[in-house]
């Protein structure tokens, strides 16, 4: 058993007793490369999302969460790795092609930053760019309840998975001056519309 498949089976536990429950799983792709687009409202969200499906999700995130005491290496050790947020990271960017290149799966935070108010915030365009360049399949997930976790104790986790978007879904119409902002938000309106109601 690798450390990445020891750590989910021990988050997962973890998560069930916090009232998590997943809606939608049957949406993820059971192979190929995907582009996994998650709302960020916490620090627990690459743990959670990636707990909660049956492939290895490897998250880009911020440079700065791998400084973090032991934190940072649990981040490492189940797959993510680190971005320079603020410039064109070529190193994450290559990264990342890599891993859908080999038919994995990267999960991307495409707000860029935490939620501070667990509001939706505006989808940048880099994600259309990875999958334009990999051909990747993006599939939207929304999370509910990760916001202030450990603050305001157990409660409920959802975590709802939406349905698989290819890059042929995801053309802009004729005319359409910015194209990657107008398919970013078109992945953005997808996360919106997901619900965690039974």
């Amino acid at each position: 058993m690798t450390f990445y498949e020891f750590a989910k089976k021990i988050f997962r536990f973890q998560f069930r007793l916090m009232g998590w429950r997943i809606v939608g799983v049957e949406n993820m792709p059971a192979e190929g490369p995907v582009i996994l687009a998650v709302n960020h409202q916490s620090l627990w969200d690459p743990l959670v999302a990636g707990s909660s499906l049956p492939r290895k999700v490897s998250f880009m995130a911020k440079e700065e969460l791998f400084s973090i005491p032991v934190l940072g290496n649990i981040f490492r050790k189940m797959g993510a790795f680190p971005v320079k947020r603020g410039q064109g990271d070529m190193n994450a960017i290559r990264h990342s092609l890599a891993i859908l290149k080999e038919g994995g799966v990267l999960g991307l935070f495409p707000e860029g930053t935490r939620s501070k108010d667990g509001e939706l915030q505006k989808g940048l365009p880099g994600m259309v760019f990875l999958m334009e360049k990999s051909k990747a399949t993006v599939v939207p997930v929304k999370m509910f309840g990760t916001r202030k976790l450990l603050i305001k104790g157990w409660g409920k986790i959802v975590v709802v998975v939406g349905k698989p978007m290819t890059p042929q879904m995801l053309q802009a119409p004729e005319g359409v001056e910015n194209r990657r902002e107008w398919i970013a938000n078109r992945i953005m309106e997808a996360m919106l519309e997901l619900t965690d109601e039974k």
